[in-house]
Formats: C-alpha cells, sequence, structure tokens
C-alpha cells in the first residue's frame, strides 16, 4: 500500500480535482491521471464493475500517481473488503443517512482496533511481503479515506452526529440526489437546495473534516475551491461530453 497523497493534501486544506466514472477500463484510468487529475473514483454504484476490474483499475492508476477511491451501491461489509483489498485508497459511501452508516462503514473500512476489516495477504498489503502486519495495519489505518455522501433530508438533520464518529474523514455532498430527495426534480440549481448545500459545508468544515461535491464546470470548481470546499469532482462522461461539445462549435 502507497502513502496517500490526495489524503495528505486534503488534510493540508489543498484543492484537489478527480473524476468519478462507471466503466472499467484501465486505459481511461491512466488517461484521467496523465491529464493531471489528484484523484480517480471507480463507481461501483451506478457501474458494471467486479473486484478483478477493480484490481486492474487500480494498476493503471497508481502508475499515473492518481490516487484510487472507490463508491459501491450500498454497505456490504464483503464488497468494501474486496475494493479496498484490491487497493483502493478510500471509499466514498452514498446513502449515509445516520451516525450509525457512518460507524458501520468506518468499521468496514479500517482495521480493529478501529473497525473490523478482516485481514489477509492481499495486493493492498503487498501480500504481507513489505512490512510487519502490525506496521501495515497501523499504515493502512492512517492511510484511507472514509467519505460518506450526504445525499437526503435525513442525512442534513443528522449531520451533526455524523460529524461525531471517529474515524471519518470527511463528506461528499451528493447535489442531484439530495435535490430529488427535496423535492426538486429539476437539479439542485435551486435557492433551498443551495441553502442546504451551503449550510453542510460550513458544519463539515467547522468540524475540521474535508468537504466535497460534484463541480460541472470549471467556474463552479474554482468557487467551491474559493469556500474551501477542497474534494472537487467532475465525471468522465461529463468532462468527455463537454470536450466533444466544444470540438464541434468551433
Amino acid at each position: 500500500m502507497q502513502e496517500n497523497r490526495l489524503k495528505k493534501r486534503l488534510l493540508n486544506q489543498q484543492t484537489c480535482y478527480g473524476v468519478i466514472s462507471p466503466t472499467n477500463d484501465p486505459i481511461v484510468c491512466e488517461y484521467i491521471g496523465l491529464a493531471g487529475m489528484d484523484f480517480y473514483v471507480i463507481d461501483g454504484e451506478h457501474g458494471f464493475l467486479n473486484p478483478s476490474d477493480v484490481q486492474h483499475m487500480v494498476r493503471a492508476l497508481e502508475g499515473v500517481e492518481c490516487t484510487p477511491l472507490a463508491r459501491v451501491g450500498d454497505l456490504n461489509e464483503k464488497l468494501l473488503l474486496q475494493y479496498l483489498d484490491c487497493g483502493v485508497m478510500g471509499i466514498m459511501m452514498p446513502g449515509c443517512s445516520t451516525a450509525e452508516d457512518v460507524r458501520r462503514l468506518v468499521a468496514a473500512i479500517k482495521y480493529p482496533p478501529l473497525g473490523q476489516r478482516g485481514l489477509g495477504p492481499v495486493r493492498a498489503a503487498a501480500y504481507m511481503t513489505r512490512m510487519p502486519q502490525a506496521e501495515y495495519v497501523r499504515f493502512a489505518n492512517e492511510q484511507t479515506l472514509v467519505l460518506p455522501q450526504i445525499e437526503d433530508p435525513e442525512a442534513v438533520e443528522n449531520l451533526d452526529k455524523m460529524l461525531e464518529v471517529e474515524g471519518v474523514d470527511g463528506f461528499i455532498v451528493g447535489p442531484r440526489d439530495l435535490a430529488l430527495a427535496m423535492g426538486f426534480l429539476d437539479g439542485p440549481a435551486h435557492p433551498e437546495v443551495q441553502a442546504v448545500i451551503e449550510a453542510a459545508f460550513k458544519k463539515i468544515r467547522a468540524a475540521g473534516k474535508i468537504a466535497g461535491t460534484v463541480a460541472a464546470t470549471a467556474e463552479q470548481a474554482q468557487k467551491l475551491a474559493q469556500n474551501g470546499v477542497h474534494f472537487v469532482l467532475n465525471s468522465v462522461q461529463g468532462l468527455l461530453s463537454a470536450g466533444v461539445r466544444a470540438f464541434l462549435t468551433k
């Protein structure tokens, strides 16, 4: 397991940019890393991926110094274990609405005594060839990122208690799902949704945690960074579509 450059930069309040993608193609991972992105979220929620795909993608991302993260569809401890064993450096988890959800997530990601993750001679541990076991466990617990997502009014209501959970590094606001859950079907641009998002960011920053969300444009990304939102991502699909449209209109 490598040092988590992304986590180090985020904890130093440096803005980091990345993508989320449902594709299982390691070549896309290499493109993104070589283009300069800081991190890549392997999307197991909306993508059709298996742990074998994840392993190859992680290997490609490591080769271009782009930090591999992952998102899974639900809090399935066994699936999370497989993704982590492949070498992803953190988990962005949708559907976390209570402090208990966050505690379960931390328990699945961290080894004892911080959590309950199982240990084996797997890729993430360099097959137990580089470090004594105790040293690796401590190192892995330090390096992995725990990033629950805020996607519904219940999560917003419970955010104060969720922020108190030991082991959580930050919270990622999912603006589209949050808007839908609030009854705004046209998206998150409504002032009421924006007010809720800004209030969440304020609480997250005040607690000393990493705040993150999606930026659809470079202008949005810049504004977020100026407001202390240091984990900023777009989708591979969105960037590709924007590039194609820009090319066709020139």
